[in-house]
């Protein structure tokens, strides 16, 4: 089983950055690949980034392309999401998720992970 807990939400001005962090416990097999999703109210839960954290790959959604960083800490267990350059539509509930699975595929499909935090709210007004 994996324990997944966000942290780092809160309030920021347009342009403004923000940092989440994900600490995850429990067995490592079950997180091949991570991921940042966000859910905005009335919307459907969207992947923003994922990382394989075996080979550090990452890839972005377009829309945060340029702006948002996904890395990882292997020796904190942490995956992190820098946010940069943030605009009023990045608003939302962000959720940090894990499957054993590997990265390849529509790593943005929600069903993929079984595995999820308790989100972290981002306001960006």
């Amino acid at each position: 089983h994996v324990q997944l807990v966000e942290s780092g939400g809160g309030l920021v001005q347009p342009g403004g950055s923000l940092r989440l962090s994900c600490a995850a416990s429990g067995c490592t097999y079950n997180r091949n690949c991570m991921a940042w999703f966000r859910q905005a109210p009335g919307k459907e839960r969207e992947g923003v980034a994922r990382i394989a954290t075996g080979s550090g790959n990452t890839y972005y959604a377009d829309s945060v392309t340029g702006r948002f960083t996904i890395s990882q800490d292997n020796a904190k267990n942490t995956v992190y999401l820098q946010m940069n350059s943030l605009k009023p539509e990045d608003t939302a509930m962000y959720y940090c998720a894990a499957t054993p699975w590997s990265c390849g595929g529509n790593w943005a499909d929600k069903d993929k992970y079984g595995h999820w935090g308790q989100g972290t709210q981002v306001t960006v007004s």
